[in-house]
C-alpha cells in the first residue's frame, strides 16, 4: 500500500503528514486510542476555525471541544479546574468550582477574543435549544492564551461566525494540529506551538477507561525546553524570540471514567506534572489553567433531579488514571509543536518550526 497521509496511522502522524511524537520515534510511554486524541474518548468532537495567512498578520481561530453530542449539551458534565498559574482566563471555573459541572461547548482561542467566544457560544445554546426558553441555564466554558506576537490581536479577526463554525464542524476521529484553530498563532519554548492532542488507556477495578486532552500550548523558553526527560532546548537549532516567558497553556481533559467532581479536579491538577515534564515551571507570565471532565453520569436535561446518582471509581484506583493524564499531556505538547509550521506573521516576524530530526537525534542520541 502507498505511503499517504490517507493510510498513515494517526496515533503517529498528523494531518498535515508531519510525525507526531510516535511517528518520530521518541520514546513515548503508556497505549494510546486509535487516533491518539480527545476523540478517543467516546463521544467527545472537536472542531477548528483557522485564520492563518503566512506572511501576514492574521494568525488566529477557534477551537470547540463538545463533551456530548449537540443535542444533549443542555446535560450537565461533571467537571473539575485547577490554576497552576493565574495569569489567563476559563470562564465558568468558579460554577465548576462550586456545583463541578458545566454545560455546553468548550472554546478556546486567543485572549481579546475570550468574551466572543463565551457570547458566541450562549447565541448557539440558545439557538440550539430554544424549545427550553427561559429554562435554558448555560455558562460557557471559554478560555485563552494570547497570540499577539505573531498575530493582529488588537484587530478582533475572531467573530461569532467563526467560533459558531468551529462548533458547528466538531467531528470524532483524528484532530488535527498545530497552527490550526486557537493554537493557530501560539508559541511554545520559542518554536512555533499550538494545538496538540494525545490519548491513552487506563484500568482501575471498574474497567478499561479511556483519557484524552487537548492542549493550546503557548508556553515556556527555549531553555527550559525537555524532551523525554532530556535538556535539549539549548542544543536546537533556532532563534531566541522572547527574553522571557510571555505564553500561557490551556488543557482540557476528558475522560470516560465515572469520577465525582473533586477526583476530576485532582486530575485537573495533574496536568501540571505533564506540562513540567516538558521544563516549565510555570512562569509568572503563563496561564496555566487546566480542566478535566467526565462523560459518565450523565444525570439528564436540567432542572437537577431530586437526587444525583453517582458510579465513581475508588480513589485507590485513581493512580493509573493520574499516570495517563501526565503521559498525555506531556506528549500533546511534544505533538503540537512537531506539527506546527515555521511562520512569518505581524511586523515580519519569524518563529521557526522545531526541527524534529535533530529533536530525534538529542533524545535517542
Amino acid at each position: 500500500m502507498t505511503d499517504t497521509a490517507a493510510t498513515r496511522d494517526p496515533a503517529k502522524y498528523a494531518s498535515n503528514g508531519k510525525p507526531r511524537a510516535r511517528g518520530l520515534g521518541l520514546p513515548m510511554p503508556g497505549v494510546t486510542g486509535p487516533a491518539n486524541a480527545i476523540t478517543d474518548v467516546a463521544g467527545v468532537t472537536v472542531g477548528l476555525t483557522t485564520l492563518r495567512n503566512d506572511g501576514g498578520s492574521v494568525h488566529t481561530g477557534v477551537t470547540a471541544i463538545l463533551p456530548r453530542a449537540p443535542q444533549d449539551l443542555a446535560h450537565p458534565v461533571w467537571a473539575g479546574v485547577f490554576s497552576m498559574n493565574g495569569n489567563g482566563e476559563m470562564t465558568g471555573s468558579h460554577w465548576i468550582r462550586d456545583a463541578g459541572w458545566f454545560t455546553g461547548p468548550i472554546t478556546i482561542t486567543n485572549t481579546f477574543s475570550v468574551g466572543l467566544a463565551h457570547h458566541a457560544t450562549l447565541k448557539w445554546m440558545a439557538k440550539r435549544f430554544s424549545a427550553l426558553g427561559e429554562d435554558l441555564w448555560a455558562l460557557p466554558v471559554a478560555a485563552e492564551t494570547y497570540d499577539g506576537f505573531l498575530s493582529d490581536i488588537a484587530g478582533f479577526h475572531i467573530t461569532e461566525e467563526h467560533v459558531i463554525a468551529a462548533i458547528d464542524g466538531a467531528r470524532p476521529g483524528p484532530v488535527a494540529e498545530g497552527c490550526v484553530g486557537g493554537g493557530t498563532g501560539m508559541i511554545a519554548y520559542e518554536f512555533k506551538g499550538g494545538t496538540g492532542t494525545a490519548s491513552r488507556r487506563a484500568t482501575t477495578r471498574l474497567g478499561e477507561h479511556t483519557i484524552g486532552v487537548l492542549v493550546q500550548a503557548n508556553h515556556g523558553i527555549k531553555p527550559w525546553l525537555t524532551v523525554c526527560g532530556k535538556p535539549v532546548g539549548d542544543l536546537l537549532p533556532g532563534e531566541r524570540v522572547y527574553s522571557m516567558e510571555r505564553g500561557s497553556i490551556i488543557v482540557i481533559i476528558a475522560t470516560d471514567a465515572p469520577l465525582l467532581p473533586g477526583q476530576l479536579e485532582r486530575l485537573a491538577r495533574r496536568a501540571s506534572i505533564g506540562i513540567g515534564r516538558g521544563g516549565t515551571p510555570s512562569g509568572n507570565s503563563s496561564g496555566d489553567i487546566f480542566m478535566a471532565f467526565s462523560t459518565a453520569n450523565d444525570p439528564g436535561q436540567l432542572p437537577e433531579p431530586p437526587a444525583l446518582k453517582f458510579t465513581a471509581a475508588s480513589n485507590d484506583d485513581l493512580d493509573s488514571i493520574y499516570l495517563a493524564v501526565v503521559e498525555s499531556v506531556e506528549e500533546a505538547v511534544i505533538n503540537a509543536m512537531l506539527a506546527a509550521e515555521t511562520t512569518t506573521g505581524k511586523h515580519g516576524r519569524i518563529v521557526k518550526a522545531i526541527d524534529g530530526e535533530k529533536l530525534k537525534a538529542l533524545v535517542l542520541g
